[in-house]
C-alpha cells in the first residue's frame, strides 16, 4: 500500500492531493489569479491529509511537479516537498509539469501542446500525441505565426494552459483548437506518480532542484521621481 502526497505549484494553481495506490483520495486547489503559494500551500497540505483520513506519518512518498514554470512557485513547492521527505524519511518523486498539463485533456487523435506562460510572447511548451507520448521535448520559445506549422498539416492541434491564452491571435489555423482554463494539477499526478513509485524512480532529496529551464531574472524597481 502506498500513500503519496502530490504537490503542484508551477503556475498560479496551487494544488495538493493524496492518492492511495494511484487512486485519488483528496484534492485541494486554490487559483486566485495570483501567486499565493507561500501562504496557501502548507494549509492545503494539512487539509488534504485530514480529508484523506490519514496522518503525515502514513505518507510513503512525496511527489512534486518539477516545472518548468514560475521560479518562485516551483521553489516553494519543491522546498515543501523536500522538507516533508527529510522529516519523514520518505522518497521524493518528480514529474514534468507540462506532462501533467497535457493529461488534463483527453483526445482520440491529434496533437496536444501544453503551454505554461513565461514572459511576453514566450512560453514553456512540449508536444505530445493523443496517447501522451512525448514527441518533442520541453522548450522555452517565443511564439510567432510560423510556430508549430509542421504539426498542423494532418492533425488537429490542441493548445492548453495559461501560455496558450496569449497565442490565440498569433496561431490562427483551421486545425488549431484552444482549450481554456487548464492548469497543471495534483489531480493528474495520482496515477502518474504511483507508477514512478512502483518502479522506484526517485530523486536525490538532497540535490534535487526544480526544472527552471531558464535563469531567474530580477526586474529592477522603477525609480521614484
Amino acid at each position: 500500500m502506498a500513500y503519496i502526497l502530490n504537490i503542484e505549484t508551477s503556475t498560479k494553481n496551487c494544488s495538493v492531493s493524496i492518492a492511495k495506490n494511484g487512486e485519488l483520495l483528496s484534492l485541494k486547489e486554490i487559483n486566485t489569479g495570483n501567486y499565493s503559494h507561500a501562504e496557501k500551500l502548507h494549509p492545503l497540505i494539512l487539509e488534504t491529509i485530514q480529508e484523506a483520513s490519514i496522518k503525515v506519518s502514513d505518507i510513503n512518498a512525496v511527489a512534486v511537479g518539477k516545472g518548468p514554470g514560475s521560479y518562485t512557485g516551483l521553489r516553494i513547492g519543491v522546498s515543501a516537498a523536500k522538507g516533508i521527505c527529510f522529516s519523514n524519511d520518505v522518497p521524493l518523486i518528480s514529474i514534468n509539469s507540462l506532462e501533467l498539463l497535457a493529461h488534463t485533456h483527453s483526445i482520440d487523435e491529434g496533437i496536444l501542446i501544453p503551454m505554461i506562460d513565461a514572459r511576453r510572447m514566450e512560453v514553456y511548451s512540449a508536444v505530445y500525441n493523443h496517447q501522451y507520448d512525448l514527441i518533442r521535448e520541453t522548450k522555452a520559445e517565443i511564439i510567432d505565426s510560423d510556430s508549430y506549422q509542421g504539426y498542423f498539416e494532418n492533425n488537429s492541434v490542441y493548445f492548453l494552459g495559461d501560455g496558450s491564452d496569449k497565442c490565440k491571435t498569433v496561431l490562427q489555423h483551421k486545425n488549431a483548437v484552444f482549450i481554456e482554463n487548464k492548469f497543471p494539477s495534483a489531480k493528474e499526478m495520482a496515477r502518474l506518480t504511483f507508477q514512478k513509485f512502483s518502479e522506484a524512480l526517485f530523486e536525490d532529496v538532497a540535490y534535487f532542484e526544480p526544472f527552471y529551464l531558464k535563469d531567474f531574472i530580477v526586474t529592477p524597481e522603477k525609480k521614484k521621481v
